[in-house]
């Protein structure tokens, strides 16, 4: 699949040519003739034999950007500078910081934010605890919280390397939804050890995000860090994920005038996020769900559908997805599908594959960078096409979702995420786009549309609220029922 320039391999070439002649004019040739683009020309400096201009290029990799200098430098006349690589130096010293919000000026300033009158907060909150919310960071503060194992498409780099995709998790955290998030990395790939670091800073947070653990370990850390804490955990990898995709195919289903319980739905992928998916999914409606991964259509049948720690979320698969019984590879599988769903591995389906679908088929081809399927391919016969690329109309990305689904969960402040919040956070999401805005090329909102983290915001935290009446509902009923009194009567 050919491949665009891109900003992320963006970069700004200082250099000086000749003031008269060509050579100002052949800098642009020579990039665009090399395949980059120019995003901007500026003379910084200007005199009577020489000009210093900074030419800003865009790139589709490392090498290709290098490509581009040494070509420049075979320009008549040119001298080449610095070259910086800008996303590199948007990461220099890192991307947050943090800043106090009151001012410490004098004395008392520093008597009240400190010694000695910040000893009279901690007493108010060692004689109630809750206190810590509304006197605390902790009412607005989210852990950030990542081993290093499964980071972007790069796998395991380790907690050193994952540092910069935490803090611009934190970044997005406090750009869309006004959450001070905090990244740990763990220098460990324990388990035991995971669940007991997070367990014991978990005093000084509202919810926990977990960022970037590889499967299938992510499951159980989620699961006892649920068991254990009295603020949500959520894995976003797995249930950020599984949000976007079921808004979108939400979306997807409206453009092409099908029902989500009447449609087959393939999956590719049974890790971590493809089990997220799947889950939310089957709890929106879905009957006919069939799942394969890299050895085929996961049946009843299959003999490795238990690992071998004894984990066996194959098994959770194979009883709950294939109601038809199928076997076989997943070209066999996606013959008739209404709908693709792709967290696997770059080009397991060809244009032939995506024309055996049903009539009005929706792909959702998510590997990244390298989906599935050439997302052009697939749009020559499916009706709608989604990918997780920026590059291509409609990207599943989970920054629509987090941030708000943690706003929500914090405005609650709720004490758990549940699978209500999240089917709450998918419609919200696909509300966002209006009747008059819906067509094959727009079922999920900008990632900068304003409307998106107030919507599901909101959303998460109705249905929080929706929860916590019906569980004091059944906490009376229960006492009443206890106490022998009708029930009618309480």
């Amino acid at each position: 699949m050919a491949t665009a320039p891109s900003v992320s391999y963006s970069m700004t070439v200082r250099l000086e040519v000749p003031a008269g002649g060509t050579a100002v004019s052949q800098l642009t040739t020579v990039v665009e003739s090399s395949g980059g683009h120019v995003t901007g020309l500026d003379v910084t400096a200007s005199g009577h034999e020489r000009l210093r201009i900074d030419v800003t290029v865009a790139a589709t990799s490392t090498a290709h950007a290098d490509e581009i200098v040494q070509k420049l430098r075979t320009i008549e006349g040119v001298t080449i500078g610095k070259v910086s690589d800008r996303t590199f130096l948007m990461h220099l010293g890192g991307k947050i910081e943090m800043s106090a919000k009151h001012p410490i000026r004098n004395r008392d300033d520093l008597s009240m934010i400190y010694t000695p009158g910040v000893a009279r907060v901690c007493t108010q909150i060692a004689a109630n605890p809750e206190d810590a919310r509304r006197l605390t960071i902790k009412r607005n503060s989210v852990a950030v919280v990542t081993d290093g194992s499964a980071v972007l498409g790069l796998g395991n780099i380790g907690p050193k390397a994952a540092l910069p995709v935490m803090e611009g998790k934190a970044a997005l955290f406090k750009r869309f939804a006004g959450i001070d998030a905090w990244p740990l990395c763990l220098d460990t790939q324990d388990t035991d050890a995971i669940v007991e670091i997070v367990r014991a800073i978990a005093p000084g947070f509202a919810g926990i995000n977990l960022e970037d653990i590889s499967a299938p370990r992510c499951f159980e850390i989620e699961a006892r860090l649920r068991e254990a804490l009295d603020i949500p955990v959520f894995h976003d990898d797995q249930h950020g994920t599984a949000i976007v995709v079921l808004a979108a195919l939400h979306n997807a289903l409206r453009v092409v005038g099908k029902d989500l319980g009447g449609v087959r739905v393939v999956m590719s992928g049974a890790g971590a996020a493809g089990t997220a998916i799947l889950r939310l999914l089957l709890a929106a409606g879905v009957r006919d769900a069939v799942v394969a991964d890299i050895h085929g259509v996961v049946h009843a049948g299959r003999e490795d559908l238990a690992d071998a720690d004894g984990d066996a979320p194959l098994r959770w698969i194979a009883d709950n997805t294939n109601p038809t019984g199928l076997t076989g590879t997943l070209k066999e599988a996606v013959v008739g599908a209404d709908v693709f769903v792709g967290v696997s591995a770059p080009d397991v389906l060809d244009a032939e594959d995506v024309a055996a679908m049903a009539e009005g088929a929706i792909v959702f081809a998510l590997a990244n960078p390298d989906p599935e399927i050439d997302p052009a391919v697939a749009r020559r016969t499916a009706a709608v096409v989604a990918t997780g690329r920026s590059d291509f109309p409609n990207q599943i990305n989970n920054v629509l979702v987090f941030p708000g689904v943690f706003r929500g969960l914090l405005d609650a402040q709720s004490r758990a995420v549940d699978e209500r919040m999240m089917l709450a956070a998918a419609r919200a999401l696909a509300d966002v786009v209006g009747p008059d805005e819906l067509n094959p090329n727009y079922i999920v909102p900008s990632v900068f549309n304003e409307k998106v983290s107030g919507a599901v915001a909101g959303a998460v935290r109705d249905a929080v609220e929706r929860s916590r009446a019906e569980a004091a509902e059944t906490a009376e009923t229960a006492e009443t029922v206890a106490s022998g009194e009708p029930a009618g009567n309480a």
